[in-house]
């Protein structure tokens, strides 16, 4: 079974990759969506949810776990993999392909300030960005939007022209999205942005590489469950059965995927 934990319900975003690069796996998703969001949350904050969360995952027999947050991997996953025999597998900055083939020289990172404080962050952008300009956008209340679903309204596309317009106005001919709520703003983004400008999703790399990892696991653990299990901290589970019923009816081949959808407290 594939463990997978975010903030909230952006790691959706991950998960629909998951599932379409491993489809014949189970899944157990746990959105922390009564804390969240952890963007602006210190450090030993998001190691002790994260831990948390991961030791229920582990505990309901995860083979490996995705830190499906970009937040939580810049600040706990080198915790996490210390204090835990799994894989741990977190959002990779994808900064490296956005200046390796960015023409204008100028690219810009949509993300939370807690990605921009990660050492993982921060080392890719000294190893590949010397000679590129990177506009970091710390896109404030987007997170929050998403957690209501409301991506494609007025405020959404207010709040992403004001974050995006500037950078492509300064000549960003790339955008990534460094959190993983954001890709449910793609269409807000490219409609802004326009067709020229080239937006990165780091989502589609992780499963590739949750494929990987698990091709080396003998022999697997035991997962009770027949059906995928999605998990929020939250009260109310609406949101989240609501995004995964429209992801999975996005998809021919898993429209009709077993799954549940909970709240747990932890």
């Amino acid at each position: 079974m594939v463990g997978v934990l975010d903030s909230g319900v952006g790691g959706l975003s991950v998960w629909k990759e998951l599932v379409g690069t491993l489809p014949d796996e189970k899944y157990l998703y746990v959105a922390d969506s009564g804390f969240c969001p952890y963007g602006p949350r210190d450090k030993s904050y998001i190691i002790e949810r994260t831990s948390r969360i991961s030791e229920f995952l582990i505990d309901r027999g995860a083979d490996i776990i995705v830190v499906a947050c970009n937040t939580a991997t810049a600040a706990a996953i080198s915790t996490l993999r210390r204090n835990y025999k799994i894989p741990f597998i977190g959002m990779e900055p994808a900064t490296k392909p956005a200046v390796l083939h960015s023409e204008s020289g100028v690219i810009a990172v949509l993300a939370t300030q807690g990605t921009f404080r990660g050492e993982l962050y921060m080392g890719t952008l000294e190893k590949y960005a010397s000679q590129t300009r990177v506009i970091e956008i710390v896109g404030n209340n987007l997170v929050e939007l998403v957690e209501k679903m409301e991506w494609d309204t007025p405020e959404a596309e207010r709040l992403v022209r004001s974050y995006v317009e500037p950078a492509i106005a300064e000549g960003a001919d790339h955008i990534v999205l460094g959190c993983t709520h954001y890709p449910f703003l793609t269409k807000t983004i490219e409609k802004i942005a326009g067709s020229k400008v080239k937006i990165i999703n780091p989502a589609p790399a992780i499963a590739k590489r949750a494929r990987e990892v698990l091709a080396g696991i003998v022999p697997r653990n035991v997962y009770s469950e027949d059906s995928d299990w999605f998990c929020t901290t939250a009260e109310d589970t609406s949101v989240l059965a609501s995004m995964v019923g429209m992801i999975l009816s996005e998809s021919r081949n898993n429209v009709f995927r077993k799954y549940k959808c909970t709240t747990i407290r932890l």
